[in-house]
């Protein structure tokens, strides 16, 4: 009887001991902040000298590096693959059109960061594109005043670039809320992640091409999304006409664009999420309480939001021979 019951007991811890491996990937496991302390102890501030020196030419920076970070993590996982460039046939993750609208002032921002690594002898080739991507996000997210945070380190650079890859991957103007929480949820991020990380948009600009239906031809009975602020709707016709030159942008924060705050909850409070993805945030009874919360309270919405984008960090990360550290962020090793 006692040799059964110490024989379930090891089962039992070993199927505990299974599960808890399961749930915590080996590659997410090993990120840590300070990765880096051994071989290139300052790369934090190497970082931060060369971001900090690109946000001063073009606050565009800021946006650029967010939504490339983003763009990175939801395909194949946070391992710099939209930093690979075309090569001949080979189509890459930037060659997809949902990426074609990437600034490349995000991609200069990282080729920018990691010369300034390598130009340190002890840390060239020592630090992964994909690592001062997510450095280089923490910082214009700061620049841009929003709230400083620690980094988890140690991603190598992933082996593989492919659109295919993009289709049906990357979050879309015209989503709903069970839409939005699926992809999200595909990558172990909540419902709470999902309108925290939404509200990048508090910094970022859209070309009028992408909300022109929603302005003109939403439906058949209402030209306008019904949910657009009238005033707001007016203003958007007035800066993205019917013909407007597909390169045009516009901000989509109207009240404090250049600032990383919770602006973006106190708009779609107002109907004036500029997607249909945003103002659903705050029409779908769903999600409207932390609108509400987070509207209220900046520094409640700065948690959830760094809690968010170190758990996206995580998201398909690359370790041991699953990647490697490039010496050009834009170029597989040869």
């Amino acid at each position: 009887m006692g040799g059964t019951s110490l024989g379930s007991l090891v089962m039992v811890f070993v199927l505990v001991l299974t599960s808890l491996l399961a749930v915590v990937p080996i590659s997410e496991a090993q990120l840590r902040q300070n990765f880096y302390a051994d071989v290139c102890p300052n790369v934090e501030s190497i970082v931060r000298t060369a971001v900090t020196k690109k946000f001063r030419q073009t606050f565009v920076t800021v946006p650029a590096t967010l939504r490339l970070f983003f763009h990175d993590c939801f395909v194949q996982g946070c391992d710099a693959s939209v930093m690979i460039g075309s090569n001949g046939g080979n189509q890459v993750e930037k060659d997809h059109p949902d990426n074609l609208s990437l600034a490349g002032d995000g991609f200069d921002t990282v080729i920018k960061a990691k010369a300034a690594v390598d130009a340190v002898p002890e840390c060239r080739n020592k630090v992964s594109c994909a690592d001062i991507l997510v450095m280089a996000t923490r910082d214009v997210i700061s620049l841009a005043r929003g709230p400083s945070y620690a980094v988890e380190l140690g991603r190598k650079d992933g082996l593989v670039s492919r659109a295919s890859d993009v289709e049906g991957k990357l979050p879309q103007p015209s989503f709903n809320l069970n839409q939005l929480n699926a992809m999200f949820a595909a990558h172990g991020l909540s419902q709470a992640d999902m309108i925290a990380l939404s509200a990048a948009h508090t910094v970022g600009f859209s070309h009028c091409t992408k909300l022109l239906n929603r302005i003109y031809n939403f439906s058949r009975t209402n030209p306008v999304d019904p949910t657009l602020n009238a005033t707001y709707a007016a203003k958007l016709q007035g800066m993205c006409p019917r013909d407007v030159d597909p390169r045009i942008a516009i901000d989509m924060d109207p009240n404090t664009p250049t600032r990383f705050d919770n602006m973006y909850f106190k708009n779609l409070q107002q109907g004036m999420g500029l997607f249909t993805s945003d103002q659903v945030l705050f029409t779908d009874a769903r999600s409207r309480p932390t609108v509400k919360i987070w509207a209220h309270s900046g520094q409640t919405f700065y948690k959830a939001f760094v809690d968010a984008m170190t758990k996206l960090g995580r998201v398909g990360v690359k370790t041991g021979s699953n990647g490697n550290i490039r010496t050009d962020c834009s170029v597989f090793n040869s």
